[in-house]
């Protein structure tokens, strides 16, 4: 073999490494880019997390874990309200199925049979893993969402929303008087408190995915197309029915999960902690950002959050020098009332106008070795 040919096969072995690089490179960007509207959201959620937990001050942590609780109760709630378009106010009654399912399972094993004694022989005999009782509420959860979606998911509009509400009294309603299984309108205490930010942050993690996949696929889209010109989508042979069920039972299963970290952050749960309230002010949250987009549930729970905050804390006295400043009771409902008119006037679509946060990112171009 000659010196040329030795130098063209080297130089076309350069070239075919080159390729190879350049291509994987390509692909690497090209999934970073197709999954930064979670990433963009969620590290620096992590990173909150991992910070709050290194500083070790409990107050911050207790303040930084119930937001990232909240992150996950309102993307459960835009996993069907965002996609659809159909504002529903029963989300909030899977996340009481799911924290109650992990109650039965988890609390005071001594106290069960004197104070739910309706509960089944297995659950007064003794507690189940957290681990189980997590899967097993959030699986309760999604099935019931499903069976309720079963009837509802036909209705639109107003009669869907109307329906929702209804649901939420029902649940509401059932629970507050099932004294032998929930011990009524008082509150069951003694859950294990295990969920601290980091996982919080994990559950946030879980709910982003999910509900970035299930907007990315099929039954996400044909949602969305619904929810543009549902009379079009008709007409396209998307299946209005079947679109708007499958958002309906994974919602139900994220607001299971919401409902289980809630419940073991606080250690007790009851009737009234799961109703108009919550319902309210997680869909204030989701208004708040935007119900178009992934990232406006995740920055409307935040912001709406932070100000709750404060002004709870300007409420309680706030020491400046020598003085303390406390404002009169009920001003950071009147604060979050005056913001949320004044984003609906100035951005009907909340703050972020539907848009999600994507990273564009473009492969420097490599030139190839000549021969």
């Amino acid at each position: 073999m000659s010196a040329y040919q030795e130098n063209s096969q080297d130089s076309s072995q350069v070239r075919g490494l080159y390729a190879d690089t350049r291509n994987s490179r390509s692909l690497a960007a090209s999934i970073l880019a197709g999954w930064s509207p979670v990433l963009l959201l969620a590290i620096p959620l992590v990173v909150l997390a991992a910070a709050v937990e290194y500083a070790g001050n409990a107050t911050l942590e207790s303040i930084v874990t119930l937001a990232l609780i909240r992150i996950v109760t309102v993307v459960g709630i835009y996993i069907f309200v965002g996609n659809s378009g159909i504002v529903s106010f029963g989300q909030i009654a899977f996340m009481a199925i799911a924290a109650y399912a992990s109650a039965w399972q988890t609390c005071c094993e001594a106290l069960k049979p004197m104070t739910m004694p309706g509960l089944p022989d297995f659950l007064l005999a003794g507690s189940m893993p957290l681990w189980l009782s997590g899967l097993t509420s959030v699986a309760l959860a999604a099935a019931a969402a499903f069976v309720v979606g079963l009837i509802l998911m036909r209705l639109s509009g107003l009669a869907a929303s109307i329906s929702t509400l209804a649901v939420l009294f029902i649940f509401n309603t059932v629970y507050s008087n099932w004294d032998s299984v929930t011990m009524g309108s008082a509150s069951i205490v003694g859950l294990p408190e295990y969920v601290s930010a980091p996982v919080a942050v994990a559950g946030v993690v879980i709910a982003l995915v999910i509900a970035f996949v299930h907007q990315r696929s099929r039954w996400g889209l044909m949602l969305r197309a619904s929810r543009e010109d549902e009379v079009a989508a008709r007409a396209a042979g998307v299946s209005l029915y079947v679109s708007r069920l499958v958002a309906f039972t994974v919602s139900g299963a994220v607001m299971g999960m919401a409902g289980v970290l809630q419940a073991h952050f606080l250690g007790s749960i009851s009737t009234d902690s799961f109703f108009l309230d919550l319902t309210f002010i997680t869909l204030a949250m989701l208004i708040v950002g935007g119900t178009r987009s992934l990232a406006g549930a995740v920055v409307g729970t935040l912001v709406v959050q932070a100000i709750t905050e404060v002004f709870r804390q300007l409420e309680s006295g706030v020491n400046i020098g020598h003085a303390q400043i406390a404002l009169p009771s009920g001003m950071q409902e009147l604060v979050l009332a005056a913001a949320m008119l004044l984003i609906l006037i100035f951005r009907r679509d909340g703050l972020l106008g539907g848009r999600e946060l994507v990273l564009r990112l473009r492969p420097r171009s490599m030139r190839a070795p000549g021969p």
